[in-house]
């Protein structure tokens, strides 16, 4: 495992993050592992040397960070992580306990240390644009917790390239401490961030880390899984175009000898934007694999044949509800 330099930070990452969103509480969402099954996973990870992981106070309503962040400090040092998490969903019926309002992110902040039994995280993600908070108050809330020692690292995630560049704006202006971090989805079947918000990050020098690199599943298997069962958001996936583009990924693995999901992986990790992938993992072998594919390198051809079916699609983010993909430019 190499150790990458995030963003233009002096922080030292791991090629991969472990997304940890299938740990916590299976009454959560069925797919999700209880605490006993998502411990191997967490060993596996530190094993092969991943030191970057990914959590969210609304995963599993705050069972993720209890699970992930007391077990992985029981199998090595604080020192030793970099440990993530994220504010913005609604974590009860309270009005108050949720979105991106200097409440609820002052409370929400103390909240995720203390399930995670640390004095500080090393990134803070707000997981999405909140309409009804102004820019001002969400920065200001946020730069508060860098100032109290809570925060190293701000990052953000699924929203419009034109609302994160307003936000890292008014930071900068007001000389707050601004996002270096965007958390974006990205895969061979999902490449809308490839129009703005990936050219505005490498121009910037912000670190990407990407999410669902497998489409949530759907390049790695060919039939339903208890992801696919429970997840709202597979339905996304699956038309004519998705199918033949996941055909192509196994004809490329059948003659690599390698697997759909390395081959998927692999067109993340070696894209020429530059990103960070954030692997879930549902057993020890989806680990393993994701680190196999850091040295499967596509070549241009390969690349170019799994890409050349693609086309513009709606974009997945709270402004825009998930919808069927859709030909922008029919014919």
């Amino acid at each position: 495992m190499d150790y990458i330099r995030f963003g233009q930070t002096g922080l030292k990452v791991s090629q991969l993050c472990l997304g940890t969103m299938s740990m916590g509480s299976s009454a959560w969402k069925g797919w999700v592992l209880d605490e006993d099954a998502s411990n191997p996973i967490l060993r596996r990870a530190l094993d092969l040397g991943i030191n970057f992981f990914d959590m969210a106070d609304w995963y599993s309503i705050g069972r993720n960070e209890e699970v992930v962040g007391r077990n992985l400090l029981r199998m090595t040092a604080r020192e030793q992580l970099v440990l993530a998490t994220k504010v913005f969903y609604p974590m009860s019926a309270d009005p108050n306990d949720r979105g991106l309002s200097r409440k609820h992110i002052a409370t929400a902040i103390d909240r995720s240390l203390a399930r995670i039994g640390v004095d500080y995280v090393d990134l803070y993600v707000i997981h999405a644009f909140d309409p009804d908070t102004p820019i001002e108050e969400t920065m200001e809330a946020l730069h508060d917790t860098v100032r109290a020692g809570k925060v190293r690292y701000l990052g953000a995630s699924t929203m419009y390239a034109w609302q994160f560049a307003k936000m890292n704006h008014v930071a900068a202006i007001n000389g707050w401490t601004q996002f270096v971090n965007m958390q974006c989805q990205y895969n061979v079947l999902y490449r809308e961030e490839e129009r703005e918000m990936l050219p505005y990050c490498r121009d910037q020098g912000i670190a990407v880390t990407t999410f669902s690199p497998l489409a949530r599943g759907f390049l790695a298997r060919d039939a339903a899984s208890a992801r696919t069962v429970h997840d709202l958001y597979q339905e996304f996936y699956g038309d004519d175009i998705d199918r033949e583009i996941a055909r192509r990924v196994r004809e490329v693995a059948a003659r690599r000898g390698v697997s759909a999901a390395h081959v998927a992986m692999a067109w993340v990790a070696s894209s020429p934007h530059h990103n960070i992938p954030i692997v879930g993992a549902a057993k020890t072998t989806h680990v393993e694999v994701a680190v196999e594919a850091l040295g499967l390198r596509l070549e241009a051809g390969e690349r170019e044949f799994l890409e050349a079916p693609y086309r513009p699609r709606d974009e997945i983010n709270d402004q825009n509800p998930v919808r069927r993909p859709r030909a922008l430019y029919p014919g």
